[in-house]
């Protein structure tokens, strides 16, 4: 009698041990490393900023914020190697190239870790998952929506695009078209190319204003472009007149916006960025989420990302900046 009831209580110590065992697993924070193109670059320390506020809502994520101090694939080739080796649950990575990193993060992936791209995409065989920061769609209606919303009686804007040939630009002026009708009284009279040269994007802005006396708006999708037309604005003492928006960067157009040469511009937002693919690499890792095509991923307050056939999908529309926010973002990019 004294053996079994021995032998019970050891089954039932057993028992408890291996619950705790359990529950302390359970406990275990979920390792996500965020890999960037290279340390010290304003515009991923703010993406980080955004991880380290995901874990904190989590509350069991433990952020690695790691990358190259080069923007090469060899340098994240190593980084990655280092991080299977470490055994995390998950990497988040901004890639350097988007097919040399694929074998080193199938073999990520073999190791039981999951990964996603973000910003800069990975090869559908190298990911899981890939978070673009917008979409072509939502990055043509924020440009004629930023020139719109200031001229409520309608108006003449001109588009600066940097080259005829430039994919994406010509992607974003055509899904820009596709919504016009949506901006009753806005008339786009001219659209020229500046070739994303500094000089270039300048006199054709200049060129666009001396054409065009009554011009409202100079639209720019285009980081050099609409630093130049700004500037033309100021030079040409057309501030007021002729408002100049589009895709810029905080750091480059604060004078800009402060000059009054730009009410608004928009570009994604890194810190929601970052926020986004922690959201997203932790749903996958624990498995509340599955990456295939249709499948919807909770992304905290940034809401839901919907995968397209490419298990891809667009984080936001294009994030504002203006006079209320400029000095805010102006030092993170």
């Amino acid at each position: 009698m004294k053996r079994r009831t021995f032998t019970t209580l050891a089954a039932s110590l057993g028992l408890v041990a291996s619950m705790m065992g359990s529950s302390a697993l359970a406990q275990d924070p979920v390792r996500i490393a965020v890999v960037v193109k290279a340390l010290g670059i304003g515009f991923f320390e703010a993406a980080a900023r955004g991880a380290e506020e995901a874990a904190a809502e989590l509350g069991n994520v433990e952020i690695i914020y790691t990358g190259p101090t080069d923007t090469t694939a060899e340098g994240q080739i190593e980084v990655i190697n280092a991080l299977i080796a470490q055994g995390v649950d998950a990497i988040a990575i901004s890639a350097n190239d988007t097919d040399a990193l694929v074998p080193v993060l199938q073999r990520a992936m073999q190791r039981g870790i999951t990964v996603i791209s973000w910003d800069s995409g990975v090869a559908e065989a190298g990911r899981q998952v890939h978070l673009n920061p917008s979409s072509n769609a939502l990055i043509g209606n924020m440009i004629i929506k930023l020139a719109a919303d200031h001229l409520p009686d309608g108006g003449q804007v001109a588009v600066l695009s940097a080259s005829a040939t430039a994919t994406n630009q010509n992607t974003w002026i055509a899904e820009m078209n596709a919504v016009m009708g949506n901006y009753p009284g806005i008339d786009v009279v001219a659209t020229v190319y500046g070739d994303d040269l500094a000089d270039k994007s300048y006199r054709e802005a200049i060129g666009l204003m001396q054409a065009y006396p009554d011009l409202d708006a100079i639209i720019a999708p285009t980081s050099v472009g609409i630093v130049a037309a700004a500037q033309a604005v100021v030079d040409a003492g057309r501030v007021g007149e002729v408002n100049v928006t589009g895709l810029g960067l905080p750091s480059e157009m604060a004078g800009a916006i402060e000059a009054g040469a730009s009410q608004s511009f928009a570009i994604w937002n890194p810190i929601d960025l970052g926020y986004s693919a922690t959201m997203i690499a932790y749903a996958l890792a624990t498995g509340a989420a599955t990456a295939e095509p249709g499948a919807s991923i909770p992304m905290g307050r940034m809401g839901t990302l919907v995968l397209d056939e490419t298990n891809s999908g667009a984080m936001a529309d294009p994030f504002v900046y203006d006079a209320s926010n400029i000095e805010e973002f102006k030092s993170i990019f």
